[in-house]
């Protein structure tokens, strides 16, 4: 049997360049995702363009990517992990 409750402490691994490993929860990296994106509105994806809010651009990407390109050749990476207590 699954054990559901699993999920509920489903947390991201984000990795930048430069910079320290964090861990973030699935709202944290959403929110994190909206300020990127807030900066490249003339400039988003292909993929992200169909939507029409930051909300709905971040969550699309957090929910089908596990990458960001910031800069050519740099990117930010996430990847959900399960934190043992």
């Amino acid at each position: 049997m699954s054990d559901a409750l699993m999920f509920d402490e489903e947390m991201y691994v984000v990795l930048v360049p430069g910079e320290e490993e964090v861990f973030l929860t699935p709202e944290e990296l959403l929110e994190r995702l909206k300020a990127l994106l807030a900066d490249r509105q003339g400039d988003l994806p292909h993929d992200l363009q169909k939507f029409q809010t930051l909300e709905q651009q971040a969550t699309h990407l957090r929910d089908t990517a596990c990458d960001f390109e910031l800069r050519p050749g740099e990117q930010m990476q996430w990847y959900v992990v399960r934190l043992e207590k």
